[in-house]
């Protein structure tokens, strides 16, 4: 019995949270049930995880190169506030759990279990649930396990008043969470497939109903509204850049570009004191060559993040059909939303991204001039990841103006919910929140819900979130399953609609 428990807490620890080593797992069990030979099933297994780390160096990178930019806006202008940052919102809730709540965070990683437990479940009876989406990123997963862990404890104080109920907790984390995984990446399908032309995979980040939303939005505002009106739309790879302004058309030179001439007006203000100060920088080093080298390097781990894209993507997607064959029918995995920005328009995660920090600005902006008792510090992960992610599927649906008005809201949206919510739960003195799309928007509405009604409304925002494919499966049933077991077919299928 203790060897099968070391086993299970080896699985957990390593490979369940640990994102390059599920991918591979996941690739590994896809490629056997398909009775691949060995050395095929090596390949492919050791492929999809090197993608993966890959991607990670990529994220890695353009996260610490933002953070000490970050941290001389603070230091600058003596701002002290919650960061909107996956890490410092985790790195909250490990701090301030116990003494708010008087109870421990380690039942977090339990309830994370349950809830992807619940994901499995959801997805493999997707033909009564119509869920097809299974949550395989477990850095995230982990991220949005502490955080629930404390907005449902706020809402339920039941759960931890006399100390913590365990199975009532984990009845309503398991359900509310597993669900929320299964059908916010179930609604990232259809953007994704028809950015991919078929890819066979969904998205399973922080802002998943940001994806769906910036989808149809682009598509009923800026683009064609479905095909149900004539007009041309002009995306980001279809400017007509006069002169020189042609070298915004390669990815790289353009993301070179704006970065350099954005952060290094930023960097120029905060000074070269700082950087000496913190370590990033020696006094005899010349700060012009490191303002322009660190801006560079948002392109260099731009780069790297789309090599692990398209190293890793094909070996999962191609394995992910044999556990949909045999396990998990109709269904695709669900990945890091970097791994879409291999697809589509590249240039659009720039612009995507530019967009959503101007409106993550001027909202913080209006905090300060409103005299707002919660101040947001714009973090890097929810500002590119969100914002690019949502500028790709805009871009794709609406084009240009899309790609820049969408993410422009979605960054006015991260800033004022999540200093509604991370200063009414609590989080703000502990210096972060989450923060991404979702998490400023959908989970402050589920949080309303359950405090001022409960376990009833708890049931509400169950109901919520499993009628939601529900009501996208009935406005077309055939297609609705179509589209992740035949892409071609599906594509007919729609265009003989259209006829």
């Amino acid at each position: 019995m203790n060897i099968l428990v070391k086993i299970w807490e080896f699985f957990t620890t390593y490979i369940l949270r640990q994102a390059p080593f599920m991918i591979g797992f996941i690739t590994l069990i896809g490629y056997a049930l398909m009775k691949k030979k060995w050395y095929d099933i090596l390949g492919g297994t050791l492929k999809a995880i090197i993608g993966m780390l890959i991607l990670n160096v990529g994220s890695g990178g353009l996260t610490s190169n933002f953070r000490p930019i970050l941290a001389g806006l603070k230091d600058r202008f003596n701002l002290i506030a919650a960061v909107i940052d996956p890490y410092y919102g985790q790195n909250a809730v490990t701090a301030g759990v116990e003494e708010t709540f008087g109870a421990g965070f380690s039942q977090a990683l339990t309830l994370l279990l349950i809830a992807f437990i619940v994901n499995i479940l959801l997805v493999r009876f997707n033909k009564v649930t119509k869920c097809r989406s299974l949550f395989t990123t477990g850095h995230v997963q982990v991220q949005q396990a502490a955080t629930a862990y404390w907005l449902i404890l706020f809402a339920l104080p039941s759960l931890w008043q006399g100390g913590v109920k365990t199975v009532p907790m984990l009845i309503v984390m398991s359900i509310i969470l597993g669900a929320y995984w299964a059908v916010g990446s179930n609604l990232t399908i259809k953007p994704m497939q028809e950015l991919t032309d078929g890819a066979g995979f969904a998205i399973a980040h922080q802002q998943m109903f940001g994806i769906r939303l910036g989808y149809i939005l682009a598509d009923k505002i800026f683009g064609t509204n479905g095909g149900k009106r004539k007009k041309e739309i002009k995306k980001v790879g279809e400017l007509e850049m006069p002169g020189f302004f042609s070298i915004f058309n390669e990815n790289m030179v353009c993301t070179a570009i704006l970065m350099t001439a954005f952060f290094g007006i930023i960097m120029a203000i905060i000074g070269k004191p700082f950087f000496v100060e913190q370590g990033s920088l020696k006094e005899t080093d010349n700060f012009v060559m490191y303002c322009l080298t660190t801006c560079l390097n948002f392109a260099v781990y731009l780069a790297i993040l789309q090599l692990g894209v398209r190293t890793f993507v094909t070996e999962l997607t191609a394995s992910f059909q044999g556990i949909a064959d045999k396990l998990l029918p109709s269904s695709v995995p669900g990945v890091d939303c970097a791994v879409c920005y291999g697809f589509g328009d590249a240039n659009a995660v720039t612009f995507g991204f530019l967009a959503g920090l101007v409106g993550q600005l001027i909202a913080i902006v209006i905090l300060i001039i409103a005299k707002s008792p919660t101040l947001i510090i714009c973090g890097f992960v929810p500002v590119f990841f969100d914002n690019a992610t949502i500028g790709l599927v805009a871009n794709e649906k609406g084009g240009l103006k899309a790609c820049l008005c969408i993410p422009f809201l979605s960054g006015l949206c991260q800033v004022f919910g999540s200093a509604f919510i991370a200063g009414w739960v609590g989080m703000a003195q502990y210096g972060g929140y989450l923060g991404m799309f979702d998490w400023a928007t959908v989970w402050p509405i589920f949080t309303v819900i359950m405090k001022y009604l409960g376990y009833v409304g708890v049931a509400v925002v169950a109901v919520i979130l499993l009628a939601i494919p529900q009501i996208e499966y009935a406005r077309d049933p055939k297609a609705y399953f179509l589209i992740t077991e035949d892409y071609e077919a599906y594509k007919e299928y729609m265009a003989s609609k259209k006829k």
